[in-house]
């Protein structure tokens, strides 16, 4: 649990949400597809990257029994480079409105994942999970929304 589902967990939500306002904010600015992917892929492996090293540096496991260090850093950062990377693939496709919509619903479904892992493993209240999630995920992808607008 504290080496496998937490760390997995953390980089998965990390992945999930904090890459939705680079990714919508190049989308929105540019109206760009390739511009959106290639902001996107930047962001889910620098995230990637950036979670695993903090994970794995953030404590050697022997205080806090959270077993070996590298084995969550790699975890975690794995996690948060597939989060973030769902709701980059579609802008993959050219034509805007169908790579926004395509990408929008993989948010939903990342966002509903990351509550059902929360319910399920970490035994928050579904509704709880549910509501906690989308008011975050809500409030990073208008900021991305916003910013891409101005």
């Amino acid at each position: 649990m504290l080496q496998i589902v937490q760390p997995g967990l953390a980089g998965l939500m990390d992945g999930s949400v904090s890459t939705l306002a680079p990714v919508f904010a190049a989308a929105f600015a540019t109206r760009t597809t390739w511009y959106a992917f290639v902001v996107g892929l930047a962001a889910s492996l620098g995230a990637g990257i950036s979670m695993g090293f903090a994970e794995a540096l953030s404590d050697d496991g022997s205080l806090t029994g959270r077993g070996h260090p590298w084995i969550r850093g790699l975890v975690c950062g794995g996690m948060t480079a597939l989060g973030s990377i769902g709701h980059t693939l579609p802008f993959l496709i050219s034509e805007f409105r169908v790579a926004l919509i395509i990408a929008f619903v993989v948010v939903l479904s990342e966002l509903g994942v990351i509550t059902w892992v929360r319910h399920r493993y970490m035994d928050t209240p579904a509704a709880s999970a549910a509501i906690q999630v989308a008011f975050g995920g809500a409030l990073v992808f208008i900021t991305g929304v916003l910013i891409g607008r101005s």
